[in-house]
């Protein structure tokens, strides 16, 4: 017989996500079934929720999207119609410009007929109207440059020159061309003529001297050569004659050659000392010789080798204010005269001067430095500007030079023909020894912007034309007169 066991059992239900515990086996499915109902539901909506935010978000993304579109096709539509108008306004100007050629061409043709000119003919007239535009607009642009730099330029050109100057400044000592020898007695001077004239015969050949007895000053005795190293030997020569007081010809000779040598030595040991001055060292011996000749030579009354001095001290200090080549501006204003002692060859002492250094293997530097100190030829560095100006500064102060009155009116009047040459001049005037010179013009042929033309064109000529010291400047005046009587 089957026997059941009715005692009380727990039952465990599980629904979702909640544990039901069952003690009571009386309890309905119902209940199970309606919990699993609401979980069931809860978890579809939670799914409805994210779906449709998904859904919101594509919908933003597309929305997002479809407006850049919308913004790029508007831009291309932008695009292609400026495209339009640039190819329009393209097809617009060739066009004008086709149409403007054609009226060119037609007023070309008009005007040839109506003026019975050719187009030569009338870029000639019309060229020469701008050209009378133009000088007066140039004579203006001249004289407004020439303001504007002599405003900047003065202030600093007054303080290198003042500077160079006092660098610059040397002992003068005023010496004549002429060398003179002072005498004893009458009974000296017999001697030196000696028997027949013998002894001073030998004196004049030995020497290359002439020897002059002057009888307004009997106690003098006067050498004269165009050569200044040769009057020096024979002043020499013959101050040691009269102390020695045995004068024959063969006396005379050998004090000749011993005064030969002295003045040789002289001269080296000059040139070696301005050498020295100006800091100038491993010069060829040959070179301190040729300088040290310029000691006896002198120009326009001023003594070479005393001027070169000078010259290289200017142009040493120019170079260092300004930062142009200390050594060449310095050696290039000791030998930029050097030519000068070659005073028996042809040519200008530039050229000379030239030849020498040249032979001397001086840098190029300083070869130009001479070969260009006078503008003989352009100047090819800012070294040979400052030797050009620092010679211009030492000749043309006060008391350097000395001029023969002869020469001195040749100068002036040389400067006022060379300027009464020119169209339009009325009357010119050399004044301040020849520094300045003053033209005045017709008003009714040189007009107020033709006057800056002329004395440029003036100063070009002095300065190709003429030799003089220093610099010259050129004053043209314009002047327009109204005169009435009244009566």
């Amino acid at each position: 017989m089957a026997q059941f066991d009715h005692s009380p059992k727990k039952v465990v239900v599980s629904v979702g996500r909640q544990t039901t515990s069952i003690d009571d086996p009386r309890v309905t499915a119902r209940e199970i079934i309606q919990d699993a109902r609401d979980e069931a539901f809860r978890i579809k909506k939670a799914v409805d929720e994210e779906a449709q935010k998904i859904r919101q978000e594509v919908l933003e993304i597309e929305k997002r999207i479809a407006q850049k579109e919308e913004s790029l096709e508007v831009t291309l539509r932008q695009v292609e119609k400026k495209e339009k108008q640039i190819e329009l306004s393209k097809e617009a100007l060739a066009k004008r410009e086709q149409e403007l050629s054609t009226i060119r061409k037609d007023l070309v043709a008009k005007l040839q007929k109506v003026s019975s000119l050719t187009a030569e003919e009338a870029k000639k007239l019309i060229l020469e109207n701008l050209e009378e535009e133009l000088k007066d607009e140039a004579a203006k642009r001249i004289k407004e440059t020439e303001e504007k730099i002599r405003e900047q330029a003065d202030a600093k050109a007054k303080e290198i020159l003042v500077n160079a100057m006092i660098a610059g400044a040397t002992d003068w000592v005023a010496e004549y061309t002429v060398s003179t020898v002072k005498l004893e007695s009458e009974e000296i001077k017999g001697r030196i003529i000696g028997k027949e004239g013998r002894n001073i015969r030998t004196f004049e050949l030995a020497t290359g001297v002439d020897v002059e007895l002057d009888t307004e000053n009997p106690n003098e005795v006067r050498l004269s050569s165009f050569d200044p190293v040769r009057r020096e030997v024979a002043r020499l020569a013959m101050e040691w004659l009269i102390k020695d007081t045995r004068i024959q010809p063969t006396r005379i000779e050998q004090l000749v050659e011993k005064s030969k040598k002295q003045v040789a030595s002289d001269m080296s040991e000059a040139g070696r000392r301005a050498a020295y001055e100006l800091g100038l060292y491993n010069l060829p011996q040959e070179a301190l010789d040729a300088l040290g000749r310029l000691k006896f030579r002198y120009s326009y009354g001023q003594n070479q080798l005393i001027a070169a001095i000078e010259t290289a001290k200017i142009a040493k200090k120019l170079a260092q204010e300004i930062g142009a080549n200390v050594q060449i501006c310095a050696a290039g204003g000791l030998f930029h005269d050097i030519g000068k002692i070659e005073v028996e060859k042809e040519g200008t002492h530039v050229q000379l001067g030239t030849e020498l250094v040249k032979k001397w293997n001086f840098p190029q530097e300083v070869i130009d430095c001479i070969a260009q100190h006078h503008e003989d030829e352009p100047f090819s560095q800012i070294e040979s500007v400052v030797v050009h100006l620092a010679d211009a500064v030492s000749g043309a102060r006060p008391g350097a030079r000395h001029e023969p009155v002869k020469e001195y009116i040749k100068r002036l009047t040389d400067i006022e023909k060379l300027a009464t040459s020119f169209e339009g001049v009325k009357a010119v005037y050399a004044i301040q020894a020849g520094r300045e010179v003053r033209v005045i013009v017709e008003p009714q042929i040189v007009d107020d912007s033709g006057i800056v033309k002329l004395s440029h064109d003036i100063s070009e000529r002095l300065e190709k034309e003429l030799n003089y010291p220093g610099q010259i400047t050129v004053t043209v005046i314009r002047e327009t007169r109204a005169v009435d009587i009244a009566k």
